[in-house]
């Protein structure tokens, strides 16, 4: 334990703000704080979200895990 994905490329960007709070802040480091204004934030997975933030979707997926792995040391 410790070591497995949380987050993949292919899930939602909703699903992973929602079940993990703490990777907002990666969200908004990489595509800007109107990310969440967008109309397709919450329903496009991160590797579109990525593609069209010319985002390198393995290094922002580590950061998610990281950041949802942070989260979780928290809290239990």
């Amino acid at each position: 334990m410790g070591n497995e994905i949380l987050i993949t490329k292919k899930m939602s960007t909703g699903e992973v703000t929602k079940k993990y709070p703490a990777t907002k802040a990666v969200f908004t480091k990489y595509f800007g704080k109107g990310c969440f204004d967008c109309p397709s934030f919450g329903t496009e997975d991160i590797n579109l979200a990525c593609m069209m933030h010319n985002t390198d979707v393995d290094k922002f997926v580590k950061e998610l895990n990281e950041a949802a792995k942070q989260e979780a040391s928290k809290t239990s």
